[in-house]
């Protein structure tokens, strides 16, 4: 995965809107060389298929009891 540097971040907690469209749209504009730091209240199981799918490789850490991690990458 990238480092910090080079990682974009998407907090979708609290969005008025489900959160699978803005991520996709933030991944669409997604540098080849950049990570996208995925922020969310749960885990986003069902958008890891969707990932593998499109190309993307995805590391997953719980950080807090309603806080996930995703670090989002082209594989």
């Amino acid at each position: 995965m990238a480092n910090v540097d080079q990682e974009r971040r998407l907090d979708v907690r609290g969005l008025d809107e489900p959160p699978f469209d803005p991520i996709m749209r933030e991944l669409d504009d997604l540098p080849k060389d950049r990570t996208l730091l995925l922020i969310n209240g749960f885990e986003p199981a069902p958008l890891y298929p969707v990932l593998a799918d499109q190309g993307f490789v995805y590391e997953t850490e719980q950080v807090g009891e309603d806080e996930w991690h995703v670090r989002i990458s082209h594989g």
